[in-house]
């Protein structure tokens, strides 16, 4: 661990519900696929968890902040209900360049899906996204709520535990569930 970084408020951070591309091995990076029936049932899932704490943002200084991905906005609406978000460019999903719509497969695919997909030809690489979700993390108010897609989640859950790249690339990138983020530490609502 390279330091937790404190500072930032609490977090919930979702990831979208599983899509058509996730079953198939596709890589979607900035492209999308619709979400699967189980995708969406992981959305309702998530509105479920996000009623137990939803108060502690409508109430406070912070935001409800959504990807403009098509997958992180069905699973916003899912999720949130009639609660009004901001969509929010930096919650896009890392630029996967070349990569984007092939099977994982066709590409060299040694090492976590962070590590390969940062290095993508004509891709976005991982110090942009980094640079780009602590952008976002430095401009938060209050308590929020995030949701986004998974390697730019495990980024910035790594970011606010204070994790390098290869620890980040370690964490989990469960669908379904809401990451909890405050003072450090992580928990995962179910």
């Amino acid at each position: 661990m390279s330091g937790v970084i404190l500072g930032f408020p609490k977090i919930w951070f979702l990831r979208h519900g599983q899509t058509e591309w996730n079953v198939a091995g596709r890589i979607q990076g900035r492209l999308d696929s619709p979400l699967t029936d189980l995708g969406r049932e992981q959305a309702t899932q998530q509105a479920r968890i996000v009623d137990t704490f939803a108060q502690q943002v409508e109430s406070g200084s912070g935001g409800i902040f959504v990807s403009p991905q098509g997958r992180a906005q069905k699973t916003a609406k899912l999720a949130l209900g009639s609660r009004p978000f901001v969509v929010d460019t930096r919650l896009s999903e890392i630029n996967t360049g070349e990569w984007e719509g092939q099977l994982k497969a066709e590409v060299a695919t040694q090492g976590s899906d962070l590590e390969v997909y940062s290095v993508a030809p004509g891709g976005e690489g991982f110090s942009a996204l980094e640079a780009r979700v602590r952008g976002f993390l430095i401009g938060l108010k209050g308590p929020s709520i995030v949701v986004s897609h998974g390697l730019l989640g495990q980024v910035m859950r790594g970011v606010i535990l204070g994790l390098d790249r290869p620890e980040m690339s370690e964490l989990t990138n469960g669908q379904g569930v809401v990451y909890e983020l405050c003072d450090g530490r992580e928990f995962v609502l179910e």
